[in-house]
Protein backbone atom coordinates (compact mmCIF):
# COMPACT_ATOMS: atom_id res chain seq x y z
CA UNK A 1 0.00 0.00 0.00
CA UNK A 2 1.53 3.39 -0.97
CA UNK A 3 2.66 5.60 1.91
CA UNK A 4 0.41 8.38 0.60
CA UNK A 5 -2.66 6.27 1.41
CA UNK A 6 -1.51 5.98 5.03
CA UNK A 7 -0.94 9.74 5.18
CA UNK A 8 -4.51 10.23 4.05
CA UNK A 9 -5.59 7.85 6.81
CA UNK A 10 -3.59 9.90 9.33
CA UNK A 11 -5.36 13.05 8.20
CA UNK A 12 -8.70 11.30 8.54
CA UNK A 13 -7.73 10.57 12.15
CA UNK A 14 -7.90 14.30 12.94
CA UNK A 15 -11.10 14.75 10.93
CA UNK A 16 -12.75 11.78 12.62
CA UNK A 17 -11.71 12.90 16.08
CA UNK A 18 -13.45 16.23 15.52
CA UNK A 19 -16.53 14.63 13.99
CA UNK A 20 -17.21 12.14 16.76
CA UNK A 21 -15.59 13.56 19.90
CA UNK A 22 -18.77 15.47 20.76
CA UNK A 23 -20.38 12.18 21.77
CA UNK A 24 -18.21 12.36 24.89
CA UNK A 25 -18.52 16.13 25.34
CA UNK A 26 -22.29 16.67 25.18
CA UNK A 27 -22.72 17.10 28.89
CA UNK A 28 -19.90 19.64 29.52
CA UNK A 29 -20.85 21.61 26.38
CA UNK A 30 -24.51 21.67 27.42
CA UNK A 31 -23.57 22.92 30.89
CA UNK A 32 -21.15 25.56 29.60
CA UNK A 33 -23.42 26.83 26.81
CA UNK A 34 -26.57 26.56 28.96
CA UNK A 35 -28.42 24.39 26.44
CA UNK A 36 -30.18 21.01 26.67
CA UNK A 37 -28.57 17.69 25.78
CA UNK A 38 -30.65 17.40 22.56
CA UNK A 39 -29.54 20.92 21.59
CA UNK A 40 -25.92 19.96 22.21
CA UNK A 41 -26.57 16.83 20.15
CA UNK A 42 -27.55 19.07 17.23
CA UNK A 43 -23.88 20.03 17.01
CA UNK A 44 -23.30 16.46 15.81
CA UNK A 45 -26.02 16.92 13.21
CA UNK A 46 -24.58 20.32 12.22
CA UNK A 47 -21.28 18.67 11.36
CA UNK A 48 -23.07 15.94 9.43
CA UNK A 49 -25.18 18.47 7.49
CA UNK A 50 -22.01 20.28 6.49
CA UNK A 51 -20.58 16.98 5.29
CA UNK A 52 -23.71 16.17 3.27
CA UNK A 53 -23.73 19.53 1.52
CA UNK A 54 -20.00 20.03 1.30
CA UNK A 55 -18.98 16.73 -0.28
CA UNK A 56 -20.71 17.12 -3.66
CA UNK A 57 -20.31 20.91 -3.82
CA UNK A 58 -16.60 20.90 -3.10
CA UNK A 59 -16.03 17.84 -5.27
CA UNK A 60 -17.63 19.69 -8.18
CA UNK A 61 -15.88 23.00 -7.42
CA UNK A 62 -12.42 21.40 -7.21
CA UNK A 63 -12.84 18.85 -10.01
CA UNK A 64 -10.19 20.48 -12.22
CA UNK A 65 -7.85 21.65 -9.44
CA UNK A 66 -4.65 19.79 -8.48
CA UNK A 67 -5.61 17.18 -5.92
CA UNK A 68 -2.77 17.76 -3.44
CA UNK A 69 -3.32 21.54 -3.45
CA UNK A 70 -7.02 20.96 -2.81
CA UNK A 71 -6.30 18.61 0.10
CA UNK A 72 -3.92 21.14 1.68
CA UNK A 73 -6.42 24.00 1.39
CA UNK A 74 -9.20 21.92 2.90
CA UNK A 75 -7.05 20.80 5.84
CA UNK A 76 -6.11 24.43 6.52
CA UNK A 77 -9.76 25.54 6.58
CA UNK A 78 -10.63 22.59 8.81
CA UNK A 79 -7.92 23.54 11.31
CA UNK A 80 -9.13 27.15 11.41
CA UNK A 81 -12.65 25.86 12.06
CA UNK A 82 -11.38 24.02 15.12
CA UNK A 83 -9.73 27.18 16.40
CA UNK A 84 -13.00 29.07 15.93
CA UNK A 85 -14.82 26.37 17.90
CA UNK A 86 -12.31 26.56 20.74
CA UNK A 87 -12.79 30.33 20.97
CA UNK A 88 -16.58 30.31 20.46
CA UNK A 89 -18.27 32.73 22.92
CA UNK A 90 -21.70 31.13 22.50
CA UNK A 91 -23.71 28.28 21.05
CA UNK A 92 -24.43 29.95 17.69
CA UNK A 93 -20.75 30.57 16.94
CA UNK A 94 -19.87 27.02 17.96
CA UNK A 95 -22.65 25.72 15.69
CA UNK A 96 -21.33 27.77 12.76
CA UNK A 97 -17.76 26.58 13.36
CA UNK A 98 -18.96 22.99 13.19
CA UNK A 99 -20.60 23.59 9.82
CA UNK A 100 -17.49 25.27 8.37
CA UNK A 101 -15.24 22.48 9.66
CA UNK A 102 -17.60 19.91 8.23
CA UNK A 103 -17.56 21.50 4.76
CA UNK A 104 -13.77 21.24 4.70
CA UNK A 105 -13.88 17.71 6.12
CA UNK A 106 -16.36 16.64 3.44
CA UNK A 107 -14.24 17.99 0.64
CA UNK A 108 -11.17 16.25 2.03
CA UNK A 109 -13.00 12.91 2.24
CA UNK A 110 -14.30 13.20 -1.33
CA UNK A 111 -11.00 14.20 -2.91
CA UNK A 112 -8.93 11.99 -0.60
CA UNK A 113 -11.00 8.92 -1.47
CA UNK A 114 -10.50 9.55 -5.18
CA UNK A 115 -6.75 9.93 -4.61
CA UNK A 116 -6.55 6.76 -2.51
CA UNK A 117 -8.32 4.51 -5.03
CA UNK A 118 -6.27 5.96 -7.89
CA UNK A 119 -3.01 4.94 -6.19
CA UNK A 120 -3.82 1.21 -5.95
CA UNK A 121 -4.94 -1.58 -8.31
CA UNK A 122 -8.67 -1.94 -8.86
CA UNK A 123 -8.84 -5.13 -6.79
CA UNK A 124 -7.34 -3.32 -3.78
CA UNK A 125 -9.82 -0.46 -3.60
CA UNK A 126 -11.59 -1.77 -0.50
CA UNK A 127 -8.24 -2.17 1.25
CA UNK A 128 -7.24 1.39 0.37
CA UNK A 129 -10.55 2.66 1.69
CA UNK A 130 -10.06 0.48 4.79
CA UNK A 131 -6.86 2.44 5.51
CA UNK A 132 -8.76 5.71 5.33
CA UNK A 133 -11.65 4.36 7.38
CA UNK A 134 -9.00 2.93 9.72
CA UNK A 135 -8.00 6.51 10.52
CA UNK A 136 -11.59 7.01 11.60
CA UNK A 137 -11.47 3.85 13.70
CA UNK A 138 -8.28 4.93 15.46
CA UNK A 139 -9.91 8.30 16.07
CA UNK A 140 -12.61 6.44 17.96
CA UNK A 141 -10.01 4.46 19.92
CA UNK A 142 -7.69 7.32 20.83
CA UNK A 143 -9.02 10.67 19.67
CA UNK A 144 -12.61 10.52 20.89
CA UNK A 145 -11.81 9.15 24.38
CA UNK A 146 -8.93 11.63 24.68
CA UNK A 147 -11.34 14.40 23.80
CA UNK A 148 -13.72 13.19 26.49
CA UNK A 149 -10.89 13.15 29.03
CA UNK A 150 -9.80 16.64 28.07
CA UNK A 151 -13.41 17.77 28.36
CA UNK A 152 -13.64 16.39 31.88
CA UNK A 153 -10.28 17.67 33.16
CA UNK A 154 -9.27 20.67 31.04
CA UNK A 155 -12.57 21.83 29.59
CA UNK A 156 -14.19 20.89 26.31
CA UNK A 157 -12.40 23.73 24.48
CA UNK A 158 -9.08 21.97 25.04
CA UNK A 159 -10.32 19.12 22.84
CA UNK A 160 -10.86 21.56 19.95
CA UNK A 161 -7.35 22.96 20.37
CA UNK A 162 -5.95 19.43 20.30
CA UNK A 163 -7.71 18.64 17.03
CA UNK A 164 -6.39 21.87 15.52
CA UNK A 165 -2.90 20.61 16.34
CA UNK A 166 -3.64 17.21 14.76
CA UNK A 167 -4.82 18.89 11.56
CA UNK A 168 -1.53 20.77 11.37
CA UNK A 169 0.33 17.45 11.53
CA UNK A 170 -1.83 16.10 8.72
CA UNK A 171 -1.15 19.23 6.69
CA UNK A 172 2.60 18.62 6.88
CA UNK A 173 2.16 14.95 5.95
CA UNK A 174 0.05 15.70 2.87
CA UNK A 175 2.44 18.45 1.75
CA UNK A 176 5.49 16.19 1.94
CA UNK A 177 4.30 12.67 1.12
CA UNK A 178 1.20 12.79 -1.08
CA UNK A 179 2.29 12.89 -4.75
CA UNK A 180 1.83 16.12 -6.66
CA UNK A 181 -0.56 15.71 -9.55
CA UNK A 182 -1.50 17.72 -12.60
CA UNK A 183 -5.05 18.10 -13.82
CA UNK A 184 -5.64 16.36 -17.19
CA UNK A 185 -6.06 18.92 -19.98
CA UNK A 186 -6.82 16.70 -22.96
CA UNK A 187 -9.77 14.52 -23.87
CA UNK A 188 -9.52 12.73 -20.52
CA UNK A 189 -9.97 15.89 -18.45
CA UNK A 190 -12.82 15.55 -15.94
CA UNK A 191 -16.12 17.13 -16.95
CA UNK A 192 -18.79 17.72 -14.33
CA UNK A 193 -21.76 17.08 -16.59
CA UNK A 194 -20.27 13.74 -17.63
CA UNK A 195 -19.70 12.67 -14.03
CA UNK A 196 -23.24 13.68 -13.08
CA UNK A 197 -24.56 11.00 -15.45
CA UNK A 198 -23.87 8.36 -12.79
CA UNK A 199 -26.99 9.54 -10.96
CA UNK A 200 -29.14 8.05 -13.72
CA UNK A 201 -28.29 4.59 -12.39
CA UNK A 202 -30.70 3.14 -9.83
CA UNK A 203 -27.82 1.14 -8.33
CA UNK A 204 -26.12 4.37 -7.30
CA UNK A 205 -29.23 5.50 -5.42
CA UNK A 206 -29.66 2.12 -3.74
CA UNK A 207 -26.01 2.17 -2.66
CA UNK A 208 -26.59 5.65 -1.24
CA UNK A 209 -29.72 4.48 0.62
CA UNK A 210 -27.98 1.48 2.18
CA UNK A 211 -25.06 3.63 3.34
CA UNK A 212 -27.26 6.39 4.74
CA UNK A 213 -29.62 4.06 6.62
CA UNK A 214 -26.73 2.07 8.08
CA UNK A 215 -25.06 5.28 9.27
CA UNK A 216 -28.31 6.57 10.75
CA UNK A 217 -28.84 3.33 12.66
CA UNK A 218 -25.38 3.41 14.23
CA UNK A 219 -25.05 7.10 15.02
CA UNK A 220 -28.58 7.61 16.28
CA UNK A 221 -27.50 5.59 19.30
CA UNK A 222 -23.80 6.45 19.34
CA UNK A 223 -24.47 10.20 19.54
CA UNK A 224 -26.32 9.65 22.84
CA UNK A 225 -24.18 6.80 24.15
CA UNK A 226 -22.71 8.95 26.93
CA UNK A 227 -26.04 9.79 28.64
CA UNK A 228 -27.26 6.22 27.99
CA UNK A 229 -24.27 4.92 29.92
CA UNK A 230 -24.65 7.33 32.83
CA UNK A 231 -28.40 7.92 33.13
CA UNK A 232 -29.71 4.46 32.19
CA UNK A 233 -26.92 1.93 32.72
CA UNK A 234 -25.82 3.68 35.90
CA UNK A 235 -22.12 4.12 35.10
CA UNK A 236 -20.12 7.04 36.44
CA UNK A 237 -19.27 9.76 33.91
CA UNK A 238 -15.59 8.79 34.25
CA UNK A 239 -16.44 5.50 32.48
CA UNK A 240 -17.50 7.26 29.28
CA UNK A 241 -14.00 7.67 27.74
CA UNK A 242 -13.26 3.98 28.40
CA UNK A 243 -16.43 2.77 26.69
CA UNK A 244 -15.83 5.12 23.76
CA UNK A 245 -12.32 3.70 23.45
CA UNK A 246 -13.73 0.16 23.48
CA UNK A 247 -16.13 1.14 20.70
CA UNK A 248 -13.10 2.43 18.79
CA UNK A 249 -11.23 -0.84 19.33
CA UNK A 250 -14.22 -2.66 17.92
CA UNK A 251 -14.30 -0.22 14.99
CA UNK A 252 -10.63 -0.91 14.20
CA UNK A 253 -11.23 -4.66 14.34
CA UNK A 254 -14.24 -4.29 12.08
CA UNK A 255 -12.39 -2.10 9.59
CA UNK A 256 -9.56 -4.64 9.43
CA UNK A 257 -11.98 -7.50 8.83
CA UNK A 258 -13.97 -5.57 6.24
CA UNK A 259 -10.86 -4.45 4.40
CA UNK A 260 -9.65 -8.04 4.08
CA UNK A 261 -12.89 -9.64 2.88
CA UNK A 262 -14.86 -6.91 1.08
CA UNK A 263 -12.95 -7.09 -2.21
CA UNK A 264 -13.86 -10.78 -2.51
CA UNK A 265 -17.28 -10.86 -0.82
CA UNK A 266 -18.81 -7.43 -1.31
CA UNK A 267 -22.49 -8.15 -0.72
CA UNK A 268 -21.76 -10.81 1.88
CA UNK A 269 -19.76 -8.29 3.91
CA UNK A 270 -22.57 -5.75 3.75
CA UNK A 271 -25.25 -8.29 4.67
CA UNK A 272 -23.25 -9.74 7.54
CA UNK A 273 -22.30 -6.38 9.03
CA UNK A 274 -25.71 -4.70 8.82
CA UNK A 275 -27.68 -7.72 10.06
CA UNK A 276 -25.23 -8.15 12.94
CA UNK A 277 -25.58 -4.45 13.82
CA UNK A 278 -29.35 -4.88 13.92
CA UNK A 279 -29.00 -7.73 16.40
CA UNK A 280 -26.55 -5.79 18.60
CA UNK A 281 -28.77 -2.70 18.65
CA UNK A 282 -31.75 -4.85 19.62
CA UNK A 283 -29.80 -6.29 22.55
CA UNK A 284 -28.84 -2.76 23.67
CA UNK A 285 -32.47 -1.64 23.50
CA UNK A 286 -33.67 -4.61 25.56
CA UNK A 287 -30.88 -4.57 28.15
CA UNK A 288 -30.10 -0.84 28.32
CA UNK A 289 -30.16 -0.92 32.15
CA UNK A 290 -27.36 -3.48 32.34
CA UNK A 291 -23.98 -1.77 32.35
CA UNK A 292 -22.12 -4.97 31.43
CA UNK A 293 -24.38 -5.67 28.45
CA UNK A 294 -24.16 -2.11 27.16
CA UNK A 295 -20.35 -2.10 27.41
CA UNK A 296 -19.98 -5.40 25.56
CA UNK A 297 -22.59 -4.37 22.99
CA UNK A 298 -20.70 -1.10 22.37
CA UNK A 299 -17.63 -3.08 21.38
CA UNK A 300 -19.66 -5.38 19.15
CA UNK A 301 -21.42 -2.42 17.53
CA UNK A 302 -18.04 -0.93 16.64
CA UNK A 303 -17.05 -4.23 15.00
CA UNK A 304 -20.26 -4.77 13.05
CA UNK A 305 -20.71 -1.15 11.94
CA UNK A 306 -17.17 -0.70 10.66
CA UNK A 307 -16.92 -4.11 9.02
CA UNK A 308 -19.38 -2.77 6.46
CA UNK A 309 -17.60 0.55 5.85
CA UNK A 310 -14.95 -0.61 3.31
CA UNK A 311 -17.61 -2.62 1.45
CA UNK A 312 -20.02 0.34 1.31
CA UNK A 313 -17.24 2.56 -0.07
CA UNK A 314 -16.12 -0.05 -2.58
CA UNK A 315 -19.70 -0.64 -3.74
CA UNK A 316 -20.14 3.04 -4.61
CA UNK A 317 -16.90 3.06 -6.58
CA UNK A 318 -18.09 -0.11 -8.31
CA UNK A 319 -21.39 1.34 -9.54
CA UNK A 320 -20.07 4.89 -10.08
CA UNK A 321 -16.50 4.16 -11.15
CA UNK A 322 -16.82 6.40 -14.20
CA UNK A 323 -16.92 9.40 -11.86
CA UNK A 324 -14.41 8.69 -9.07
CA UNK A 325 -14.54 12.14 -7.46
CA UNK A 326 -18.32 12.23 -7.32
CA UNK A 327 -18.35 8.58 -6.20
CA UNK A 328 -16.27 9.54 -3.18
CA UNK A 329 -18.42 12.62 -2.60
CA UNK A 330 -21.62 10.59 -2.85
CA UNK A 331 -20.38 8.05 -0.31
CA UNK A 332 -19.35 10.83 2.05
CA UNK A 333 -22.75 12.50 1.69
CA UNK A 334 -24.54 9.19 2.20
CA UNK A 335 -22.68 8.40 5.42
CA UNK A 336 -23.42 11.85 6.74
CA UNK A 337 -27.06 11.89 5.72
CA UNK A 338 -27.24 9.01 8.16
CA UNK A 339 -25.14 10.92 10.70
CA UNK A 340 -27.57 13.84 10.37
CA UNK A 341 -30.86 11.95 10.45
CA UNK A 342 -29.79 9.54 13.21
CA UNK A 343 -28.92 12.09 15.94
CA UNK A 344 -31.87 14.25 14.89
CA UNK A 345 -34.33 11.38 15.30
CA UNK A 346 -32.66 10.41 18.57
CA UNK A 347 -33.10 13.97 19.81
CA UNK A 348 -36.79 13.89 18.88
CA UNK A 349 -37.24 10.66 20.82
CA UNK A 350 -35.51 12.10 23.88
CA UNK A 351 -37.42 15.38 23.60
CA UNK A 352 -40.68 13.42 23.52
CA UNK A 353 -39.79 11.94 26.90
CA UNK A 354 -39.49 8.38 25.62
CA UNK A 355 -36.06 7.86 27.17
CA UNK A 356 -32.68 6.69 25.91
CA UNK A 357 -33.67 3.00 25.43
CA UNK A 358 -36.21 4.24 22.86
CA UNK A 359 -33.30 5.78 20.95
CA UNK A 360 -31.85 2.27 20.63
CA UNK A 361 -35.16 0.99 19.25
CA UNK A 362 -35.15 3.82 16.73
CA UNK A 363 -31.70 2.63 15.63
CA UNK A 364 -33.06 -0.91 15.25
CA UNK A 365 -35.79 0.34 12.93
CA UNK A 366 -33.33 2.16 10.68
CA UNK A 367 -31.01 -0.86 10.58
CA UNK A 368 -33.93 -2.99 9.43
CA UNK A 369 -34.62 -0.48 6.65
CA UNK A 370 -30.95 -0.69 5.64
CA UNK A 371 -31.29 -4.46 5.29
CA UNK A 372 -34.39 -3.99 3.12
CA UNK A 373 -32.56 -1.52 0.85
CA UNK A 374 -29.64 -3.94 0.58
CA UNK A 375 -32.00 -6.72 -0.49
CA UNK A 376 -33.33 -4.47 -3.25
CA UNK A 377 -29.78 -3.57 -4.35
CA UNK A 378 -28.76 -7.23 -4.41
CA UNK A 379 -31.78 -8.22 -6.50
CA UNK A 380 -31.15 -5.45 -9.03
CA UNK A 381 -27.52 -6.51 -9.23
CA UNK A 382 -28.54 -10.10 -9.98
CA UNK A 383 -31.14 -9.01 -12.53
CA UNK A 384 -28.35 -7.47 -14.57
CA UNK A 385 -26.84 -10.96 -14.90
CA UNK A 386 -23.36 -10.01 -13.90
CA UNK A 387 -22.86 -7.05 -16.25
CA UNK A 388 -24.25 -3.58 -16.25
CA UNK A 389 -24.20 -0.63 -18.59
CA UNK A 390 -22.19 2.04 -16.86
CA UNK A 391 -21.88 5.61 -18.09
CA UNK A 392 -18.21 6.37 -18.63
CA UNK A 393 -16.85 9.88 -18.81
CA UNK A 394 -15.16 10.31 -22.15
CA UNK A 395 -14.32 12.73 -24.89
CA UNK A 396 -16.70 14.84 -26.89
CA UNK A 397 -16.90 14.74 -30.66
CA UNK A 398 -18.59 17.76 -32.27
CA UNK A 399 -20.31 18.59 -28.99
CA UNK A 400 -21.63 15.07 -28.47
CA UNK A 401 -20.68 12.98 -25.43
CA UNK A 402 -18.90 9.74 -26.20
CA UNK A 403 -20.37 7.08 -23.93
CA UNK A 404 -19.00 3.63 -23.43
CA UNK A 405 -20.23 0.58 -21.59
CA UNK A 406 -18.03 -1.63 -19.52
CA UNK A 407 -18.66 -4.88 -17.71
CA UNK A 408 -19.16 -4.51 -13.99
CA UNK A 409 -18.32 -7.83 -12.33
CA UNK A 410 -20.50 -9.53 -9.80
CA UNK A 411 -19.61 -8.84 -6.19
CA UNK A 412 -16.39 -10.44 -5.12
CA UNK A 413 -14.57 -10.34 -8.48
CA UNK A 414 -11.77 -7.93 -9.39
CA UNK A 415 -12.75 -4.80 -11.26
CA UNK A 416 -10.97 -3.25 -14.17
CA UNK A 417 -10.58 0.51 -14.44
CA UNK A 418 -13.47 1.94 -16.48
CA UNK A 419 -12.40 3.35 -19.80
CA UNK A 420 -11.87 7.06 -19.68
CA UNK A 421 -11.69 7.26 -15.90
CA UNK A 422 -9.93 10.52 -14.92
CA UNK A 423 -6.48 9.97 -13.48
CA UNK A 424 -5.22 11.64 -10.33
Amino acid sequence: MPIAVYILGLSVFSLGTSEFMLSGLLQPIARDMDVSIPQAGLLVSAFAVGMVVGAPLLAAATLRLPRRTTLLALLAVFGLGQVAGALAPGYSVLFASRVVSALACAGFWAVGAAVAVSLVPEDARARAMAVMVGGLSIANIAGVPAGALLGQHAGWRAAFWAVAGLSAVGLVGVATLVPRTEVPTGDDRPRLRNELRIYRDAQVWLALAVTALNGAAVFCLFSYLSPLLTDVAGLAESWVPTVLALFGVGALIGTTIGGRIADRHLFGTMYGGIVASTVVLTVMAIAAHSAAVVIVASVLLGITAFTTAPALNARMFQVAGAAPTLAGATTTSAFNIGNTVGPWLGGLVIGAGLGYPAVAWTSVGMAALAVAALVAASRLHRLRTGTASVIVAGSEDAGRLRSETVDVPMAGTPMTRPAGEPQV
